[in-house]
């Protein structure tokens, strides 16, 4: 179902696995320590150790940073490591140390099989990770099974905005699917109503950290706006992406095409071949740190699109533009 392929997506933390045999002497956590350049790299020392058994190690909002990756990568590096399990979340991680763990888990044969990055900020360094090879237990093919960008915790439930939806869009499905129609709509005038562009707003008012899935056919912008977005008239002001009030995901039946911000479109150039992915797009976006990034969903992973990094003023919610002969649906 498409809740249990989301729920695999965002893979619970590997500590609250229970199905795993987890040796009780071969476990390091060292969860929130404020770990030292020095306690590094003697961490780094104990993982290339010839005896080095450790298997399972969880450094999870311990401050670790960029720097205290890469001395970690060391060890990772070394042929002698045999972790199969590391919980790097909320560790201040951003593209920069997840390139060089990547590095240093293709020059290893690694054993690593679950790598926990949620709450971080990888980038597109999260492909480099995935080709470098998280290994599948079963046949030891690269696996994106393994790799936890998101906490469970952060996954929303959208709820669509009755008040918000232009009159040429056709509620179904218990109002979890919008469809561009011919036909005027009857709904009641409303202020909120956007009354010329085929648009409508969520319900959800996002402060924290919030991860979504939908699927489109035809021409759709996946979006997330501030509430004070204008909804009457046909100008710039009132269409998503082209104001400072919003940021879109622009897709059509051939995929994702373009990002736009305030009427500024950066092209997406994709690196997937169509018979592998859906067309199913993911959000994530973390309020306080100021960044939105798009996905499109494969059958076992996420391909990064695009990363905004701003300083988010408002409360910002989700939204869409419904082109014509178009539909979107909340999964």
């Amino acid at each position: 179902s498409m809740m249990n392929m989301r729920s695999d997506r965002l893979k619970q933390h590997p500590g609250n696995q229970t199905d795993q045999k987890q040796p009780s002497d071969k476990k390091t956590s060292l969860n929130h320590c404020k770990l030292s350049e020095r306690g590094c790299e003697a961490l780094s020392s104990a993982l290339s150790s010839q005896s080095s058994s450790l298997r399972q190690l969880d450094l999870s909002n311990s401050d670790l940073q960029d720097s205290g990756v890469k001395l970690l990568s060391a060890g990772v590096k070394s042929p002698h490591c045999k972790m199969e399990t590391l919980s790097l979340s909320g560790c201040l991680i951003t593209e920069e140390g997840c390139t060089s763990l990547a590095s240093a888990l293709s020059s290893n044969p690694s054993h690593l099989r679950e790598l926990d990055l949620s709450y971080n900020h990888p980038g597109d360094s999260v492909m480099k990770i995935l080709s470098a090879g998280l290994k599948d237990p079963d046949d030891g093919s690269i696996t994106a099974a393994g790799l936890c960008l998101f906490s469970p915790s952060d996954s929303c439930q959208l709820t669509i905005d009755t008040n918000t939806v232009n009159t040429k869009l056709q509620l179904s499905d218990n109002n979890r699917k919008v469809t561009h129609v011919e036909e005027v709509q009857s709904y009641p005038d409303h202020p909120d109503r956007f009354d010329y562009w085929k648009q409508l707003l969520c319900r959800n008012g996002l402060t924290g950290r919030c991860y979504w899935e939908v699927e489109w056919r035809g021409g759709v912008d996946i979006s997330v706006s501030y509430r004070s977005i204008r909804r009457k008239g046909d100008s710039d002001d009132c269409v998503f992406g082209w104001n400072d009030q919003s940021w879109s995901l622009e897709c059509s039946d051939d995929g994702p095409q373009s990002v736009w911000h305030n009427k500024i479109k950066t092209s997406i150039i994709s690196s997937s071949s169509s018979s592998s992915v859906s067309n199913r797009a993911a959000v994530y976006v973390d309020c306080p740190a100021g960044t939105l990034s798009f996905y499109r969903v494969s059958s076992d992973t996420l391909i990064h699109l695009h990363t905004f990094n701003t300083t988010f003023t408002q409360t910002l919610y989700p939204g869409f533009t419904v082109w014509s002969g178009a539909s979107v649906s909340l999964c």
